[in-house]
C-alpha cells in the first residue's frame, strides 16, 4: 500500500504527459530550441459571482461549499471595490468568490476539466477558440455547476455559472491555443 510521501511525490498523470510528450511536440512545432521557452500553465482560476447576495445574504455559504468542493481548496471572497447605486451593491459587500489553484491541484482538476466534466455537458460541441486575451490566456464560462460530480444535485439551492480561467505562460495566442490544443482541450471545429 502507498504511503502518503508516495503519493505526494507521485506527478498528475497530465503533468507526466505534459513532460515526456508534449514539450518535445511544442519545441518542435515553434522551433524553441529550449524547453524552458515552451509554454505551461501556470495557473487556473475559478470564479463564482454571487450579485443576488443583496438579496439573500445565506448564499455566500452556499456558493463557498460548491466551489470547494470543485476544486479541493478554500475560496476567498471578492468585495467590491466601489459602491454602485443601480446594483444596491455597497463597498466592501461581498461580490464574488474564486479559487487560484496552482501545481498539483491545478493539473488534477485540469485533467477531470477536460476528460470528465465537459463532456457531461449537455449538446456540448466544444469551446469557442476566441476566447483568448491576446497574451495566451484563455477563459470561458460554464452555465452550472451541476456537470461537476462533487456536487449533489440535492444539496443545491440555485444553479450557478462560473468562470474559469486557464492562465499560460504562452506569449501569443497562438501558443496558447497550442498548448491548449495538445493537451486534448475540446475547441470548437
Amino acid at each position: 500500500m502507498a504511503t502518503n510521501v508516495e503519493i505526494a511525490n507521485e506527478r498528475p498523470r497530465i503533468k507526466a504527459r505534459y513532460d515526456e510528450e508534449l514539450v518535445p511536440a511544442l519545441m518542435k512545432q515553434f522551433g524553441y530550441k529550449n524547453k524552458l521557452e515552451v509554454p505551461k500553465i501556470e495557473k487556473i482560476i475559478v470564479n463564482i459571482g454571487i450579485g443576488e447576495y443583496v438579496q439573500n445574504p445565506k448564499i455566500l455559504d452556499a456558493v463557498q461549499r460548491d466551489i470547494a468542493s470543485i476544486t479541493g481548496q478554500k475560496p476567498i471572497v471578492v468585495k467590491a471595490k466601489k459602491s454602485i447605486a443601480t446594483f444596491r451593491l455597497r463597498q466592501g459587500m461581498p461580490n464574488g468568490v474564486k479559487v487560484t489553484l496552482r501545481n498539483r491541484r491545478m493539473y488534477e482538476f485540469f485533467d477531470k476539466l477536460i476528460t470528465l466534466n465537459l463532456p457531461r455537458i449537455r449538446d456540448f460541441r466544444g469551446l469557442s477558440s476566441r476566447s483568448f486575451d491576446g497574451r495566451g490566456n484563455y477563459t470561458f464560462g460554464l452555465k452550472e455547476q451541476l456537470i461537476f460530480p462533487e456536487i449533489n444535485y440535492d444539496s443545491i439551492d440555485k444553479i450557478r455559472g462560473m468562470e474559469i480561467t486557464v492562465v499560460t505562460t504562452a506569449k501569443t495566442d497562438e501558443e496558447g491555443r497550442a498548448l491548449l490544443t495538445i493537451f486534448g482541450f475540446p475547441f470548437r471545429k
